[in-house]
């Protein structure tokens, strides 16, 4: 994220916190579609994502006067759409325990237009468990840092580190089997 974006998105949580109602409008504007993607990785569902990210929003709107420090929003914001991803995938596996027993999984078709490198890499994380797909996505596509990881899953820096490490190995491997 670049340092304008960070003060643009900071001066908007302020405004915010005075009830600015076209700050929030704008903050949801920036962060919408980055919000919409962790919990697109997280449900695995476009429906689910969008559910979860809107459930999300209300949250950040109660919740964004008592943020004490607006340069904390990002990970705020991020927790806020995982936990409410958690509470999603918890009633979905309850609801499809009922009805099937084990849940189906819904999966869109691989981009034929690409780079084959690109491909196998998407093919490599889609074979990587969910909490994986995760930490890797946090780290690499959405750049935060190993304590912000930490805040937003809700542990700690050390489990983050050592999480990072065997899902690299992991895809590393996979990769060399696609060769």
């Amino acid at each position: 994220m670049k340092y304008r974006d960070q003060i643009s998105d900071q001066i908007l949580v302020l405004r915010c916190r005075e009830g600015d109602e076209n700050a929030f409008d704008q903050l949801v504007g920036q962060w919408q579609e980055r919000l919409w993607h962790h919990a697109h990785r997280l449900t695995g569902r476009e429906d689910a994502a969008w559910d979860v990210t809107q459930d999300s929003w209300m949250g950040i709107a109660r919740g964004i006067g008592s943020l004490q420090d607006p340069a904390a929003f990002p990970g705020w914001a991020y927790q806020i759409v995982s936990n409410k991803c958690r509470d999603w995938i918890r009633r979905e596996q309850r609801r499809r325990k009922g009805i099937q027993g084990y849940g189906e999984r819904f999966v869109e078709e691989a981009s034929t237009n690409g780079l084959e490198t690109f491909d196998s890499l998407r093919e490599a994380m889609e074979k990587l468990r969910p909490p994986d797909q995760t930490i890797i996505s946090l780290r690499y596509e959405e750049g935060f840092d190993t304590a912000e990881i930490a805040g937003i899953l809700g542990i700690p820096e050390g489990t983050v580190r050592s999480r990072l490490h065997y899902t690299r190995k992991r895809l590393r491997t996979l990769l060399e089997e696609q060769l």
